[in-house]
C-alpha cells in the first residue's frame, strides 16, 4: 500500500531530508500554470521508458493536479522495486491550498 504525504508533510521531509525527490507526473501544459521550484518532472506515460534517471536510493514522493496519477505512478514504483515511494495527496491543488497560495489552479 502507497504510503500518502501531505504537502506540509512533504515540505517538513524536505528539510529534514533534502535528497527526498519531488517526482512531478503531470503534462508539459500543466507546469505552465503551476508547479513546484525543485520538482523533477517526468510525464505520467513516459514514466516506464525513464525508469533509469530515478534513484531508487532515494525517498520518492509523487506529485500530480489532485493525486490519482501520482497514485497510480507510486504503485508502478512500489512494483518495480522502489523501496520509498509516496504519494503527495491531493496534488498540485492542495499544494496552492495549503503551502503556495500564489500558484494558479486549473
Amino acid at each position: 500500500m502507497v504510503r500518502e504525504v501531505t504537502p506540509a508533510e512533504f515540505v517538513a521531509t524536505l528539510a529534514a531530508r533534502p535528497s527526498t525527490l519531488l517526482l512531478d507526473v503531470r503534462e508539459a501544459w500543466e507546469l505552465e500554470i503551476a508547479s513546484v521550484p525543485g520538482a523533477v518532472h517526468v510525464p505520467m506515460s513516459d514514466i516506464p521508458a525513464r525508469l533509469a534517471e530515478l534513484d531508487r536510493g532515494r525517498d520518492v514522493v509523487v506529485l500530480c493536479r489532485s493525486g490519482g496519477r501520482s497514485l497510480s505512478v507510486a504503485r508502478f514504483l512500489e512494483a518495480q522495486g522502489y523501496p520509498s515511494v509516496a504519494n503527495l495527496s491531493g496534488g498540485i491543488l492542495a499544494w496552492a491550498r495549503d503551502v503556495d497560495p500564489s500558484l494558479a489552479t486549473y
